[in-house]
């Protein structure tokens, strides 16, 4: 039988009245208990407008460091026009009366978040419904759908809709300046940016790369990008980070090649003669004692979209951070004979996984011959190719430059204009701060950039 199940409408969407009045009347009752309450409990997590509106009445006043009573809380109701003073006095009375025990506060809590839970899953499979209905969509397109639905829902996100400003101050971003400003260095970990290993790029960029930004790391073929990109995974990795390194054009043996060189400091042509004497051997014995624990992990599947990304990171579980080498060698969802729209996709998909996922996305990307044009051959924005949607979609776009680079067999190349161990990381763009030039070590041998260790003005 086609069409049979239309709507899940007339389904009861399931809360418990108790356990509402019971959270907001120990607070009223136990002003205390806040602390605990607001750890756990968000606005969005209550059923009923009214307790909704004496949830954010509460937490704006203790915001503002007012003591928390049924009366002061009256207040703020009334002028919000949310109660008029004989019932909403009454109601408050009630409730806080009411409570059974304040001690158990935490349990009461649970029983909402679990209705919660509940209710979103059943509004988000009408969702489902109503979209594979509709049949606008490939099943490829609806199952990525689907699955972020859910995905979201066990994060803990809330997809019901707009959400008022004073309750995302309040939930999330006071919450995050709280755990910013905590002494327990898990808890602000857990909302800095992540330490690309090179210093003064890291200050340059608010402390490194931060959650839900898209990062571009763009330079011509040869440059040193995907040198550059496994480094900064290999840093991350070693402070105790989770990376994911996906590679469209090297294997997982080449890649892991890459990384003993540099790690070991093994001239990187000695790895594919293998012309590899005791010494070596030490050296890379020592190299995989550093790298045994460390959590990185390589992909090298061809032609991959970002859906099928997503899906690997997500089965991964705790990934802390993504890098891509490279966007032009990646495919779109849809066929379409426009490689400009079909990168458009692409960098618009991989924003929208940054900011799903909660993790940064760094991707390599080759840069146009017009940086061969220039007087200095530093590449700029406008060098992105095939798509001015790379350039609008990246929250951080870095552009590698080694002038060396263009001056091979230049007899006539100044010292000065053709140092062969530096390179220039410029931060082109910068959504959450300055655009500089970060001067950086460069060393061909091991294929590896590093800090440069010169002394740098304080700013």
């Amino acid at each position: 039988m086609e069409n049979s199940i239309n709507s899940i409408e007339n389904l009861t969407l399931p809360y418990s009245l108790d356990a509402e009045q019971a959270v907001l009347g120990a607070i009223l009752k136990d002003p205390a208990c806040l602390p605990t309450v607001s750890d756990m409990l968000k606005t969005e997590h209550l059923y009923l407008p009214q307790h909704k509106a004496i949830y954010s009445a509460i937490l704006n006043i203790d915001a503002m460091g007012t003591g928390i009573d049924p009366l002061v809380v009256l207040e703020e109701l009334k002028k919000d026009g949310v109660y008029d003073d004989i019932g909403g006095k009454t109601y408050l009375m009630k409730i806080a009366d009411a409570v059974p025990s304040t001690k158990n506060v935490e349990s009461y809590i649970r029983i909402i978040i679990d209705k919660f839970y509940r209710r979103t899953l059943i509004t988000t499979a009408q969702e489902i419904l109503d979209e594979s209905n509709e049949g606008a969509e490939n099943a490829d397109t609806l199952l990525d759908m689907a699955e972020q639905k859910i995905y979201d829902i066990r994060r803990g996100k809330n997809t019901s809709g707009p959400a008022k400003v004073s309750d995302i101050i309040m939930s999330d971003v006071i919450v995050r300046l709280n755990k910013l400003a905590s002494a327990d260095p898990k808890e602000k970990e857990q909302y800095l940016g992540i330490p690309t290993g090179f210093s003064y790029l890291d200050r340059v960029l608010a402390g490194g790369f931060h959650r839900s930004d898209l990062i571009l790391i763009g330079a011509r073929p040869g440059m040193g990008k995907t040198s550059f990109a496994l480094n900064v995974a290999r840093n991350i990795a070693m402070k105790g980070k989770k990376v994911l390194f996906f590679s469209l054009e090297m294997s997982n043996e080449q890649l892991a090649q890459r990384i003993i060189s540099t790690e070991a400091r093994i001239i990187s042509s000695k790895l594919r003669t293998g012309d590899i004497n005791d010494a070596d051997w030490e050296k890379i014995g020592l190299a995989l004692q550093n790298l045994v624990n460390a959590e990185l992990y390589f992909d090298d599947t061809a032609n991959i979209t970002v859906p099928e990304m997503k899906a690997r990171v997500r089965r991964m579980k705790n990934v802390d951070c993504v890098v891509i080498d490279y966007l032009q060698l990646m495919s779109g969802t849809k066929r379409t004979d426009n490689r400009v729209q079909e990168i458009s996709e692409i960098t618009r998909s991989l924003k929208l996984m940054a900011k799903d996922l909660n993790i940064p996305v760094v991707t390599c990307s080759q840069l146009s011959r017009n940086t061969a044009k220039t007087a200095d051959h530093r590449p700029q924005l406008t060098d992105l190719r095939e798509s001015g949607s790379i350039e609008q979609d990246a929250d951080i776009v870095l552009m590698l430059h080694r002038e060396d680079y263009y001056n091979n067999g230049d007899d006539n190349a100044e010292p000065e204009q053709a140092t062969a161990n530096t390179a220039e990381v410029i931060v082109a763009k910068n959504r959450h701060g300055s655009t500089e030039k970060v001067e950086v070590a460069w060393n061909a041998e091991f294929t590896m950039f590093s800090t440069l260790e010169r002394i740098k003005d304080d700013r």
